[in-house]
């Protein structure tokens, strides 16, 4: 179909798509702690993931950025989505978790990864939004549907994390 059948209007999304990837490895996580000279999230923890390039598909590009940022591989699942309203723009963010028993992860441009037991999430400098959202994914078991979502910010600049019921 295209463009111009496509509805696109003013009052509607235009969406960048990025992945989020949460290995498993018993109660902990991979996270990549941000290096220091990133723009956003320097030191702090995170998802590993990024963009879904040109002709790409969401689980080709988590498989991708997983190999480029820790040089391990995992058999991933769609636990999730989240619309990010972002003024004009939103970004899909599509999060994968699966579990990865062996293997450590390899340092990269983007920071260092590291396996974080989940009770210890509260205690490291994580960004704003992870702690509501690995509650979630923690919960979630391979063959459960997968959670939606959206997040902004209110009038008092608040995140806010709204998930479907």
């Amino acid at each position: 179909m295209p463009r111009s059948d496509q509805g696109v209007t003013s009052d509607r999304y235009t969406v960048i798509p990025r992945t989020a990837i949460f290995l498993r490895r018993g109660d902990s996580y991979l996270l990549l702690k941000g290096a220091p000279t990133k723009r956003l999230w320097a030191n702090q923890y995170n998802g590993l993931g990024g963009h879904v390039e040109r002709g790409e598909d969401v689980l080709t590009a988590a498989r991708r950025e997983l190999l480029e940022e820790t040089g391990l591989t995992a058999d991933l699942w769609l636990c999730g989505t989240l619309i990010v309203d972002a003024g004009d723009i939103g970004i899909c963010l599509y999060f994968f978790t699966g579990e990865c028993p062996e293997g450590e992860p390899r340092p990269s441009n983007e920071g260092t990864a590291e396996w974080i037991p989940f009770n210890r999430i509260g205690e490291l400098p994580v960004v704003e939004d992870l702690p509501v959202l690995l509650s979630k994914i923690h919960g979630i078991k391979r063959g459960d549907p997968p959670f939606a979502a959206r997040s902004y910010y209110d009038k008092q600049e608040r995140l806010i994390v709204e998930f479907a019921e």
